[in-house]
């Protein structure tokens, strides 16, 4: 799996923005990807130092639409601790 197929998007939540504060970066990331990878994927593509990755299985939501029931898709959030004194990633900035 490519560096780039690994990180889907940044996660820009309430709790992510409180993370980022300490270092702490939330990606949505290929349910296939393990810790190794978005490791890999993250200092390759932001350039920083990843001290810590942890990986979390998400649970698609079941939806409905009046009588018919709909699931969304599982998927994986990647929480990264950057290196201390490291910058911090640009996308996190302006939330």
């Amino acid at each position: 799996m490519r560096d780039q197929d690994v990180i889907r998007r940044p996660l820009i939540t309430e709790k992510a923005t409180v993370f980022g504060e300490s270092g702490i970066f939330a990606f949505e990331v290929a349910r296939d990807a393990n810790k190794i990878q978005v490791k890999k994927a993250v200092e390759s593509q932001f350039k920083r130092r990843v001290k810590e990755v942890r990986v979390v299985r998400m649970h698609g939501k079941t939806r409905r639409q009046g009588r018919f029931v709909g699931r969304r898709p599982d998927w994986k959030k990647a929480y990264v601790r950057l290196v201390d004194g490291e910058k911090p990633i640009e996308f996190f900035e302006g939330a």
